[in-house]
């Protein structure tokens, strides 16, 4: 499963496509030039259980840290798991 990415400089995505559509999707939006926040995840029912927001958590930190940013993760799901991961994310919250 390829986790893609979209940017337009004020808001992006993380997203995964099957057949064309997407089933899953992690939005956020540039908050300063050095921060992002996320705001909404959804995962297709057909994808639930299989680990696939998480596996969004994990792309928007490794775009984190590639392009020195920070994040304020105000999505509920987003936000449990940089609080149950803290230790390992803590270098990217804001």
């Amino acid at each position: 499963m390829e986790i893609k990415q979209i940017d337009n400089g004020k808001e992006g995505a993380f997203y995964i496509e099957i057949d064309d559509k997407k089933v899953a999707e992690m939005t956020y939006s540039h908050a300063e030039p050095n921060k992002i926040i996320i705001d909404h995840t959804e995962v297709s029912e057909t994808l639930k259980g299989q680990g696939v927001g998480y596996k969004l958590v994990e792309a928007s930190v490794d775009y984190l840290r590639a392009n020195n940013l920070k994040v304020i993760p105000l999505c509920p799901f987003a936000n449990a798991v940089f609080k149950k991961k803290h230790h390992e994310y803590a270098d990217v919250l804001a």
